[in-house]
């Protein structure tokens, strides 16, 4: 008896050990992975390792891991770019032709797209889940967190003519369709084959703890609605600009196709015994969320601004920098663009690093892409994570109403009041921070975010409110001060 009791124990702790990545049960805007807060910062390829037969993801996740990433988004193959998409001239979302594995087997016709065969999509490609169980398999026993994202907009004409679900390159769907209603339920063939898509992928990656999935990668870009103007002193004619000035969202037509979808999702699971993340990709830069649906766990912004988390904060979700780019290949911008992020209360940053591609997949490369990433950008990220990890951040929260005064700085600041203060600055630096302090004993260490060099560390008594504190005049500054 006795050693039944011990056996069910150990099974039961076993159980608690043993789940997928959660939301974390004392702050919800924070995760929990093998019962410890984790944050996921990284710097990763752009999502074709396992759809592109080219690329060697065994090195690619040896050198996540060894540079201290912890986080890696993959498509699963129900959208491939063409070479050229977007003037990536590297493009591991861009397989040459012949090395697209998708998770529907090819029959033997040629399809619209440079002598690639069709699909059936009734039929599922053993290869393509072989190839997808060891990349999720390698990711696990490295500690790799592994976003799956299930469909994506279209965008362009070109990668049209390659998607699986064109009527010309599949055998099962008859009716043609506007390509811009993808992501909705306008077409009930297709709705099929992507509930069928996501009850297949639910099943076979149940087991795995590494594992959240998402529902669209920016469902907005095919048809798309103007939620807010950036810039809320001048409007500039229609069409002037681009869309770099408009926060941009689904329509309401794909908000109810993500709806359905994560529906569909949570009944798939309801099977299994593992409960897995679902985040749905909101918008570009931010956005006042109106409703969050009751299956969606995390909250995905692409090009997010800090905004994102503050002007969400009271969804109490997890908020996710899901995507960088499109702001040059300088690494200083997507460094800061994280700090300012993650010192906002995100609990996720995902710089889009094209450094990886077939042939250096050990983030090598020179790409001409409309992004960066290095090296050094992934140890500057590492950091970044360590910096944070030396607070107790789940007991922090956002509280940059603290900062009083920073001549030529915008910062951010976490704060568990009294007790700890995370602090981020970037910009004409004066030197000089004012803070709103409690009162006790403290000890600050101020870094240099470029470098990773502490520049400073002192021991101090504070007899509560304003405290000024000199900084050295670096163009980006992060401090920590912790009771001692």
């Amino acid at each position: 008896m006795k050693w039944f009791c011990i056996l069910v124990m150990q099974i039961h702790v076993t159980l608690i050990f043993a789940q997928p990545i959660s939301l974390h049960p004392l702050n919800p805007h924070y995760l929990i992975y093998k019962d410890a807060p984790i944050l996921l910062i990284t710097s990763a390829e752009h999502y074709g390792a396992v759809l592109n037969k080219d690329f060697d993801y065994h090195t690619y996740l040896k050198t996540l891991h060894d540079e201290g990433m912890n986080y890696t988004r993959i498509f699963t193959g129900s959208y491939v770019e063409v070479p050229g998409s977007f003037g990536i001239k590297h493009n591991t979302l861009a397989p040459e032709s012949g090395q697209f594995i998708a998770p529907w087997t090819r029959v033997d016709e040629i399809s619209l797209y440079t002598e690639e065969k069709k699909f059936d999509l009734n039929q599922w490609n053993t290869d393509y889940f072989k190839r997808l169980h060891n990349f999720i398999q390698e990711a696990s026993d490295l500690d790799i967190i592994v976003e799956v994202t299930f469909f994506c907009a279209t965008y362009q004409d070109a990668n049209w003519m390659r998607h699986p679900f064109n009527p010309g390159n599949n055998i099962n769907i008859k009716t043609h369709f506007d390509r811009r209603d993808f992501n909705t339920s306008i077409n009930k063939e297709v709705l099929h084959f992507q509930k069928e898509l996501i009850r297949k992928l639910t099943r076979e990656l149940n087991k795995y703890d590494n594992v959240l999935f998402e529902l669209c990668n920016e469902p907005w870009a095919d048809n798309g609605v103007k939620t807010s103007f950036l810039h809320k002193t001048i409007i500039p004619k229609e069409g002037n600009l681009g869309w770099i000035l408009w926060s941009t969202a689904a329509s309401k037509q794909t908000l109810d196709w993500q709806k359905d979808l994560a529906q569909t999702f949570r009944e798939s699971e309801a099977e299994f015994p593992k409960k897995h993340l679902l985040a749905q990709n909101f918008s570009n830069f931010k956005e006042i969320l109106t409703e969050v649906n009751d299956d969606i766990d995390i909250l995905n912004f692409h090009y997010a601004w800090p905004e994102a988390v503050s002007q969400n904060y009271g969804w109490n979700r997890p908020v996710n920098f899901d995507e960088s780019g499109f702001a040059g290949s300088s690494d200083s911008i997507y460094l800061q663009q994280a700090w300012s992020f993650m010192l906002s209360g995100g609990a996720i940053f995902n710089n889009l690093d094209y450094s990886f591609y077939p042939g250096r997949e050990s983030g090598t490369g020179e790409n001409d892409a409309p992004g960066g990433g290095s090296n050094i950008l992934r140890k500057q990220l590492k950091f970044l994570k360590e910096f944070l990890s030396a607070f107790d951040y789940v007991k922090m929260k956002p509280a940059n109403e603290l900062i009083l005064h920073s001549p030529g700085l915008e910062t951010y600041c976490l704060a568990e009041t009294g007790t700890a203060y995370a602090i981020f600055g970037y910009g004409r630096n004066q030197g000089l921070l004012e803070i709103n302090l409690a009162k006790g004993n403290f000890e600050i260490i101020i870094y240099n975010p470029d470098n990773m060099q502490k520049l400073s560390q002192k021991s101090f008594e504070h007899q509560g409110g304003n405290f000024i504190l000199d900084i050295p005049r670096t163009p980006r500054t992060a401090i920590q001060i912790i009771r001692s």
